[in-house]
């Protein structure tokens, strides 16, 4: 059974890069059925991972990037599983944990990088690892925008998502493109010249791919500014349509080999990005480039996320997350939109700057959500 259990678990993990035009679609559902969870109406889906048999997932629910469902337990020698439901018109945030024989209730909240507690109740709002529970008032909006779409707008998300096809022909050329090159120079040249020059053809490539989505970005989206867009909208197909440009194109022959490296920096900045001088970047999670400053001398650690945008009550609310002069994100971090982290300041790993929160300069933070984090001398 453990076996079977690890099997599982890495045949999804590997789907989510090797299907990644499948996730956050309105394939999803469908895709996770396939593999054997219960999976409600009208429900979304991004890149989750789950243990599909043992994942009930009710009408209307929203399950945000990175969200981990029913995961398996170790101790000892021993492995725990158990059963996990998500409630009607619940929500589980981006890094979302939910965890054996745990569940949220009809209409509650799980936020960013949070577990669902042992026992909550419908309606309620939980962040933090372990989980706290907050006030919050659902907002309400046009529900054929949010949860009743009509039939015209589900064929046109289709229509939009169907081209999601596009990053993966390119890609498939691009790697043709390669390939057709390395033989002519293997056959004039012979084999000892085509492994010199095949690092110099392969970072042609990946910088030819960079400029394709970025192209991509500015003909799907254009510049992202600060507001709020229901979730069966044109913006928010267009922009999921352009992240698969950026992860299968971009990603897989570039980006995924330069973290640290002014060339990550230089794409960064063709996407709208605020990059300044001296900084280093070790993640390419800026989902809304335009809404993100990073200050001179900066550093963002790898798996760090700057949050531009927040998908709760389905609803995509965009707002800018700035990185002052100095100021260091620890590895696994992440920045809600809103939020400053200022000048010198340090943000601890796998912590979270809260929505709208401003971190003073010259000062150290720790948690989720982040509190004042003192070292003894």
């Amino acid at each position: 059974m453990a076996w079977c259990v690890w099997l599982t678990d890495r045949l999804v993990r590997s789907s989510r890069v090797n299907l990644f035009p499948l996730y956050a679609s309105l394939a999803t559902p469908t895709w996770l059925r396939a593999l054997g969870a219960h999976i409600g109406r009208n429900v979304e889906a991004s890149t989750v991972v789950t243990l599909p048999r043992l994942t009930r997932v009710n009408d209307g629910s929203f399950l945000a990037d990175d969200g981990l469902l029913a995961p398996f337990e170790s101790h000892g020698g021993w492995l725990r599983l158990g059963h996990v439901q998500v409630g009607e018109r619940a929500f589980l945030g981006n890094s979302g944990i939910l965890g054996p024989g745990r569940t949220v209730p009809d209409r509650a909240l799980v936020g960013v990088l949070s577990s669902a507690p042992d026992v909550a109740c419908p309606g309620s709002s939980w962040l933090g690892r372990p989980a706290i529970e907050l006030p919050r008032v659902a907002e309400t909006g046009d529900t054929a925008r949010t949860f009743e779409p009509p039939r015209r707008l589900i064929l046109a998300r289709a229509a939009v998502e169907s081209c999601r096809v596009v990053p993966i022909v390119l890609s498939a050329l691009l790697g043709a493109m390669a390939l057709a090159v390395l033989d002519e120079i293997d056959f004039d040249l012979g084999l000892g010249m085509t492994l010199a020059v095949s690092g110099v053809v392969l970072a042609f490539v990946g910088v030819l791919a960079c400029a394709v989505t970025t192209v991509a970005k500015w003909l799907l989206v254009g510049r992202f500014r600060p507001g709020q867009h229901p979730l069966w909208s044109s913006f928010v197909w267009r922009n999921e349509l352009f992240d698969c440009f950026v992860e299968l194109l971009a990603v897989q022959w570039f980006v995924r080999s330069s973290p640290g490296t002014p060339w990550l920096n230089t794409w960064l900045r063709s996407l709208g990005a605020r990059i300044g001088r001296g900084v280093w970047i070790e993640t390419h999670w800026l989902p809304e480039s335009d809404l993100v400053h990073v200050d001179a001398g900066a550093s963002v650690n790898r798996g760090c996320v700057l949050q531009t945008h927040l998908f709760h009550d389905r609803l995509m609310r965009l707002d800018h997350v700035r990185i002052a002069g100095g100021a260091t994100l620890g590895p696994n971090s992440i920045a809600l939109p809103g939020s400053t982290v200022g000048t010198a300041t340090t943000v601890g790993p796998v912590s979270l700057v809260m929505r709208g929160e401003d971190l003073p300069g010259r000062s150290r933070w720790l948690g989720n959500p982040v509190r004042s984090w003192e070292q003894e001398p």
